[in-house]
């Protein structure tokens, strides 16, 4: 196992990918597939997340009361988030289809994306991938939206993401 420099991006993309699995099993290259993440990207990402203490690394669960515990206090140090220019994309943060009945925004915030179809601020995914991975995945799509209102939203929409995201983990 190699040395922990820090945790990546990805990481919590893979992490978000295991809560929204909801302990069904699943293998690397299952992850890789859904991801559009190498195999080797994956192995790596949960040796990191292993050493961090999210993940055990005999049963390769999710310490989920420790993954809330990052989350809510130091994901938004770690992966700081400035929205960016007017770009066609697929809708994210509060924009996010759940969110967006209770959280009302002048412009919307997007992934960039060519085949996106809302115009709004950029916000870089946490990974290129993501943009791909949530067309599959419901569940992903909100868990990494709510993230995103953790990297650029206020107070008030902060606490109700992290409301649902604890709804989900723990």
């Amino acid at each position: 196992m190699r040395d922990h420099n820090g945790m990546r991006p990805l990481d919590i993309v893979i992490l978000m990918k295991l809560v929204a699995l909801d302990n069904q099993p699943w293998q690397y290259r299952d992850l890789s597939s859904c991801l559009y993440i190498s195999i080797s990207e994956i192995s790596e990402s949960l040796n990191r997340s292993i050493l961090a203490g999210l993940v055990d690394q005999g049963s390769k669960k999710i310490r989920r009361n420790s993954l809330m515990e990052f989350i809510q206090y130091g994901f938004h140090y770690v992966f700081p988030q400035v929205p960016g220019a007017l770009v066609n994309g697929i809708a994210t943060a509060h924009s996010h289809p759940y969110y967006s009945s209770s959280i009302v925004s002048q412009i919307p915030y997007v992934w960039p994306s060519p085949t996106g179809t809302i115009r709004g601020q950029a916000i870089q995914p946490l990974h290129k991938g993501v943009v791909k991975a949530v067309l599959k995945d419901e569940i992903l799509y909100k868990l990494l939206a709510s993230l995103d209102i953790l990297r650029v939203g206020k107070v008030r929409e902060i606490n109700i993401a992290l409301n649902e995201l604890k709804s989900q983990i723990l």
